[in-house]
């Protein structure tokens, strides 16, 4: 379930999370209620650096035929904002206009409003997750990566051009009536240069 391309500032708030210690909050988190249902459900997509929209919240806590259940998604959403006012969750911003909004923890430790110490996950799961996102990629870093994978595939395609016409050219340098050696010993010279280049290449990837 982990989210494959996170940006730069998603990546940066769900390190913040990671190293949060307790927060206030001046709602109640008791086992039980919805308001500590959904907390645990965002905390369980979190934990996989997943960052859930409302369906997907619903999905996780009534089963996914509910999601079309128009009347609990908005049930679920004003319950969201809530929190969000209480600073348990965070509103982050749509990807695309279309999209739903997601969700994330502000922290995975709270102090609620009945003075209750709440932890919703433990530290080995915070330590896993903080594993995960050391070696998780950003988006950007992904299309960089993309990228640069399509350059040397560029580069690897003209240098393996350039090596068979080299070979070629040595070739008929010497099958000719008269051999000139300038056009084989240039020809040959390139095509073992370029060899030896795109050995390089190949073994870098």
């Amino acid at each position: 379930m982990s989210e494959s391309k996170l940006t730069a500032s998603e990546m940066e708030f769900l390190q913040e999370t990671l190293s949060t210690d307790y927060k206030l909050s001046n709602i109640r988190l008791r086992q039980g209620e919805h308001q500590y249902a959904i907390a645990k459900a965002i905390a369980g997509f979190q934990l996989e650096l997943y960052l859930p929209d409302v369906k997907d919240i619903v999905k996780s806590l009534y089963g996914e035929e509910k999601t079309a259940d128009i009347q609990l998604v908005r049930k679920v959403q004003t319950i969201l904002k809530k929190m969000e006012k209480s600073n348990i969750v965070r509103i982050l911003p749509k990807k695309k206009p279309w999209e739903l909004q997601r969700y994330a923890l502000s922290s995975f430790k709270f102090q609620d409003a009945d003075k209750n110490l709440v932890i919703l996950a433990t530290d080995e799961q915070i330590k896993q997750a903080q594993n995960l996102l050391d070696s998780t990629p950003t988006r950007q870093e992904a299309s960089m990566a993309r990228l640069k994978n399509a350059k040397t595939n560029v580069y690897t395609f003209i240098l393996g051009f350039i090596v068979v016409a080299a070979y070629v050219l040595s070739v008929w340098g010497i099958i000719q009536p008269t051999i000139s050696p300038i056009i084989f010993v240039f020809g040959f010279s390139i095509a073992v240069a370029g060899s030896l280049l795109l050995g390089k290449i190949l073994s870098r990837g």
